[in-house]
């Protein structure tokens, strides 16, 4: 390693007496790019090959190879379903009758005093489930009958019912609860996991995305960029309308044999500038080429939907040729199944603040309940009857939650209801591989407001994760800017009672 840094060093000063203000600045930002490939070499076994007099590993050479995780992992796999605007935990699985009770009564002041909302001024009205709940399964968790097809599997997942956060705005929600910051530049959770733990299928992206509701997320692409880490781990967005991933197919006239040498030269002078700059990015870009090469193949054939057989396409309730969270899902269980680390599902539409039918709790969102019910109970089924749900960690949540008081902007009652944002509590669930089945965690107040047993952080969601891939969230780390970084940032425990 030091003599890594001393060759680097050696060469940028002796590039740097011969060369103009623009490429004084170009080199001293490659250098410090160089010194963080040295960051890559730790922990990397195998073969070395030279590159300009730089030793490279297999792993360096080609970032996705496949890699053992440092402690017993659970699971191989993670789809993680984000219900983009947050959807309210009252109408789906936080049963408080004692809310009914207080149904349109005037909240109590003591909720509200130096409190912060985004929308709610003066002083709201309590506002009651408007979803009917019933106990299911063998583990008797509540769940609503906006969501009926998942009493099925409800004894298949653990709930979380006190996650709490600190961001009440979309973006910066989103930000955190996908990259562990509600500021830009962090890795996304699945730039962390591709990191961590490469690919196991080198045709396709370990880490991909499918979105669904008609629109990106608030924090937009940021929430599966790959920040500070190389760019060849952030995630690769795919579309079940029309081709899979933008320009997947190459011009008219121009044949695999043509593509393959115009790749080869554009490879070549990509090496070239790494021998001279030593920039960890331009390998990054070296194997996005490659990669994309592959893709060609194999991407279209996963991404079809229309070869599985009529009953899979009946249980998910799939729309073939349409962009829908349904399609989705039955397109993140064919990446797992082909070995993809991370799946990233998110479907917008779930922010309910009654400003409208679309954002009623008891229209719009009963209609977005209705779009996902029965996919994600499809997801948990299908996984598990092909031996796959023990392997694979499902994760459903939002950004946050919602408040137990009607939402009044400007101070005044709306015509539709809905419900403000919340950031003290909310439900998460998990599902799959190392997890306690019916499983139900942590405890809301009386009206739903406050988390008052076993609340659990975003930091804590993450940081099991990460063990349940095999990974210590407080030593999985990555040096930037002078100082290691993690996805869980100085905070996080292990959420130890929904483990099996």
């Amino acid at each position: 390693m030091d003599e890594l840094k001393k060759l680097m060093a050696e060469r940028l000063r002796s590039e740097l007496q011969a060369n103009t203000r623009r490429h004084f600045i170009k080199s001293c930002v490659s250098g410090m790019g160089g010194l963080a490939l040295g960051s890559l070499f730790l922990g990397c076994d195998g073969p070395k090959k030279t590159s300009g007099g730089i030793q490279l590993s297999e792993r360096d050479l080609n970032p996705l190879a496949p890699m053992a995780p440092p402690l017993s992992p659970k699971i191989q796999s993670v789809i993680y379903l984000h219900m983009a605007g947050a959807p309210s935990q009252l109408e789906m699985f936080d049963y408080k009758p004692e809310l009914l009770k207080l149904h349109n009564q005037e909240c109590p002041e003591s909720l509200l005093e130096g409190r912060k909302f985004a929308f709610i001024r003066g002083r709201p009205k309590l506002l009651g489930p408007q979803a009917k709940f019933e106990q299911s399964g063998d583990s008797g968790n509540w769940v609503s009958d906006y969501m009926p097809h998942f009493k099925q599997v409800v004894d298949e997942v653990a709930f979380l019912k006190a996650v709490h956060t600190d961001q009440f705005n979309h973006g910066p929600a989103q930000l955190f609860m996908q990259t562990g910051s509600p500021r830009l530049g962090r890795p996304s959770i699945g730039s962390w996991v591709t990191y961590g733990l490469g690919s196991e299928n080198q045709n396709l992206p370990g880490f991909v995305v499918l979105t669904s509701g008609g629109k990106t997320p608030d924090a937009g692409k940021s929430v599966w960029g790959s920040g500070f880490l190389p760019s060849v781990y952030q995630g690769v967005q795919c579309r079940s309308k029309g081709d899979p991933v933008l320009y997947i197919e190459d011009p008219k006239g121009m044949s695999r044999n043509v593509k393959r040498k115009m790749l080869d030269a554009i490879n070549h002078i990509n090496e070239e500038e790494f021998q001279t700059y030593a920039d960890p990015e331009i390998l990054a870009r070296i194997n996005q080429y490659e990669m994309a090469y592959r893709m060609q193949i194999e991407v279209p054939q996963v991404m079809d939907i229309n070869e599985e057989p009529d009953y899979i396409q009946q249980m998910y309730g799939t729309e073939p040729g349409e962009e829908s969270f349904a399609n989705n899902c039955l397109l993140a269980r064919k990446m797992v199944e082909k070995g993809v680390r991370f799946v990233q599902l998110y479907d917008w539409g779930w922010d309910a603040h009654g400003t409208g039918e679309s954002t009623a709790i008891d229209l719009g969102m009963k209609d977005k309940c209705r779009e996902i019910d029965r996919p994600i109970t499809a997801l948990l089924t299908d996984l598990k009857q092909r031996g796959l749900l023990d392997q694979t960690l499902v994760v459903w949540g939002g950004e946050f939650g919602r408040t137990p008081m009607q939402e009044n902007r400007e101070g005044k009652t709306q015509r539709f209801l809905g419900r403000d944002h919340h950031v003290d509590a909310f439900t998460m669930w998990m599902a799959g591989g190392g997890i306690k089945k019916g499983a139900s965690h942590g405890q809301t107040d009386d009206i739903g407001f406050s988390g008052v047993e076993d609340k659990v952080s975003v930091h804590d969601v993450h940081a099991t994760i990460l063990h349940l891939l095999g990974f210590d969230h407080e030593k999985f780390t990555f040096d930037f800017q002078g100082r290691p970084f993690r996805l869980t940032d100085v905070e996080g425990e292990i959420i130890r009672e929904i483990l099996a």
